[in-house]
């Protein structure tokens, strides 16, 4: 059997390092030849992601098929969906597209999002701001991510510091206690989730993912997203972000894809995000996965890349390079898991070797 994946990035490369251990061959569709996926993968065709003509190539090579990031022209994939094998369909692709889209959809399956409103100039702003206060976060419906696209609001001065999109939104400043995210797998019989991880970010990009404990509002959280799943009638893998306050939980946003959340899930769980992604593909059965041992995720960015070669041949600590050949600021280059590792561990023994410049 042969897994077809639209986008080459790590994502793409994780899912085909799993099919491959599974037995499974791989081919990738991005405009890079020497894409991350490229290094593991058994073909790459070199093209745009939404060229009807290279979807094609990939879906006539392919056996089934999926996606390693949201950016893709959904509606232009329908084609994809009636001629070819896409069992995750393009539902939860389109809706989380649209922050505006996504919220509304989480309001109607049962969620509670941060308190927002529907921005679409300067005079909507600022009767948001009446309404919803200050401070408050503006953010581009589409193409935000890593911080890209958002704006806190602390002022009526910063309002000088607004690029405004055709669409945005204004969000209610939430001085959360932890963001937390849960990463699902749903086929046709069954509902699975890996251990839920804390999220810490640094500069809007995510720094770490620590998963050494259950919390108790954990629980809750893994029965509304359940419910969630269900009442929006998502298939596939599905990752939700969750904002912590006490004992309130509130939706921020979601991916139907592997999540960057998830990558410790590779050496700290039972079965990876990725695994779990692949069963699902080639209709294996879904088996619950358990976590290992207390596992630690740190992000490398390219300011720390050269850093890498301080953790090679360590016990318990892997290294994943994405074998990015151009260093970008702020660019996710590779990441490392620690397992074994507790957060105060973590922190005693390696977090000053990330802070020193």
């Amino acid at each position: 059997m042969t897994i077809g994946i639209i986008g080459g990035g790590q994502l793409g490369m994780m899912i085909a390092e799993s099919a491959k251990k599974k037995g499974y061959k791989t081919i990738a569709l991005d405009p890079n030849p020497k894409c991350s996926a490229s290094y593991v993968c058994d073909e790459i065709i070199t093209g745009d992601f939404n060229n009807l003509d290279n979807l094609k190539k990939l879906g006539d090579k392919s056996d089934v098929l999926t996606y390693e990031f949201e950016n893709i022209d959904a509606l232009g994939l329908d084609f994809i969906v009636k001629n070819y094998n896409l069992p995750e369909g393009i539902k939860p692709l389109y809706i989380s597209q649209n922050r505006l889209r996504e919220k509304e959809n989480a309001i109607n399956c049962g969620l509670k999002p941060v308190p927002f409103k529907k921005v679409m100039n300067k005079n909507d702003l600022e009767l948001a701001i009446k309404e919803l206060g200050l401070p408050l976060v503006y953010k581009t419906t589409t193409l935000g991510y890593d911080g890209h696209g958002q704006y806190l609001i602390k002022s009526l001065k910063d309002l000088a510091n607004i690029k405004y999109a055709s669409e945005g939104i204004a969000e209610k400043y939430l001085d959360f206690d932890y963001e937390c995210s849960i990463i699902m797998i749903r086929d046709k019989e069954n509902i699975v989730h890996l251990p839920i991880g804390i999220n810490k970010h640094k500069n809007g990009i995510l720094d770490l993912t620590i998963v050494d404990k259950e919390l108790p509002i954990f629980q809750k959280i893994i029965d509304s997203s359940y419910n969630f799943m269900i009442q929006a009638d998502f298939y596939g893998i599905l990752t939700i972000e969750y904002f912590v306050k006490g004992n309130e939980f509130y939706f921020n946003e979601m991916a139907p894809r592997p999540h960057n959340s998830g990558h410790y899930s590779i050496e700290g769980a039972s079965s990876s995000q990725y695994d779990l992604l692949v069963d699902y593909l080639t209709n294996k059965p879904l088996v619950k996965p358990s976590l290992k041992y207390p596992t630690i995720m740190k992000n490398i960015l390219s300011e720390d890349y050269d850093k890498l070669s301080l953790f090679k041949d360590k016990e318990n600590i892997y290294i994943h390079d994405y074998h990015k050949l151009e260093l970008k600021p702020r660019r996710k280059m590779a990441h490392i898991t620690f397992t074994h590792m507790t957060y105060n561990t973590y922190l005693e023994k390696y977090n000053r070797i990330f802070e020193e410049k």
